[in-house]
């Protein structure tokens, strides 16, 4: 099993959602986060004030999936998240030992 974590533009959840339905993928998790990468923030002006906005709005993506299905779970999420512009944000996949549905006691595959 692999663990995909996509950090993306907010904007571009909905896209991202529907190409994991479309692949088979069921369960995501969903956190609202802030960050930022090379695009370093911006400065605002807010009543006659100039400010750093450091940290940019983000969303982050928790997936596990079977290994057979994570390199497909990763394309559909860059190719619904991408825009071409800096900030677009990363995926990370990762190894994942052993999972439980709690409710069932179901194990591994069969708890994803």
């Amino acid at each position: 099993m692999k663990k995909i974590e996509a950090i993306i533009k907010p904007f571009k959840l909905d896209e991202v959602k529907e190409a994991l339905h479309e692949i088979g993928v069921s369960g995501i998790t969903v956190t609202e986060a802030k960050g930022f990468g090379r695009q370093k923030g911006h400065t605002e002006l807010y009543r006659g004030a100039e400010y750093v906005v450091d940290f940019l709005p983000k969303v982050k993506l928790e997936v596990v999936v079977a290994d057979s299905l994570a390199e497909r779970t990763v394309e559909a999420i860059a190719a619904a998240a991408q825009t071409g512009r800096i900030g677009d944000g990363k995926i990370f996949v990762s190894a994942i030992e052993s999972a439980l549905r709690i409710r069932t006691g179901e194990r591994d595959d069969d708890a994803i």
